[in-house]
């Protein structure tokens, strides 16, 4: 199970679009909302998460996670201690953690990304800390996989998929969705 983590002020597309093609490729996905069931987003669009945070476990199948950005989603997230644990269990276990725009920065302030290829939103560079910054708009390096923001959200989303289910499974969602990437 891939878990999409959603607080308050979260970017919405960076959030929805892996959750849809993550689903259209196979992946069970379950998106959790920090501090209850509806989650604002960032642009005042309220989603109905699958679950709340109370209902969270790291027991519960996690293969990976995935953090959407937007502000102050992101500020939200890293105050969340769920969060910080189930970053160390992704990466202790060499499990799928995806982060895109500003939420990268969670990881570099945990250590995380200390010899990892990672890009962010631009601005969010010095909050990666150790990383090896990557010009790319989305950056792979084994299973983290972070991006810039939501402009390249489908193909931040079709990088998690191939992650997961291989490259063929990829291309196949990204032409039924005429994905130009």
């Amino acid at each position: 199970m891939i878990y999409v983590f959603l607080a308050n002020g979260f970017e919405e597309i960076e959030a929805l679009t892996p959750v849809d093609i993550l689903r259209r490729g196979g992946v069970e996905v379950t998106t959790v909302g920090i501090g209850g069931k509806e989650i604002k987003g960032s642009h005042n669009i309220t989603v109905t998460a699958d679950i709340s945070d109370s209902e969270f476990s790291l027991l519960n199948n996690v293969e990976g996670i995935v953090l959407p950005g937007g502000m102050p989603g992101t500020r939200n997230l890293e105050k969340c201690n769920m969060i910080v644990k189930a970053v160390n269990y992704c990466f202790e276990r060499g499990l799928l953690i995806g982060a895109i725009c500003a939420a990268p920065s969670i990881l570099g302030h945990m250590g995380i990304l200390k010899d990892k290829k990672a890009t962010a939103f631009p601005g969010f560079e010095r909050d990666l800390f150790d990383a090896k910054l990557d010009s790319d708009y989305v950056s792979c390096d084994g299973n983290i996989i972070t991006a810039r923001g939501m402009g390249v959200s489908a193909e931040f989303s079709l990088a998690l998929l191939s992650f997961l289910k291989g490259q063929e499974t990829a291309d196949n969602v990204k032409n039924s969705i005429q994905c130009r990437q």
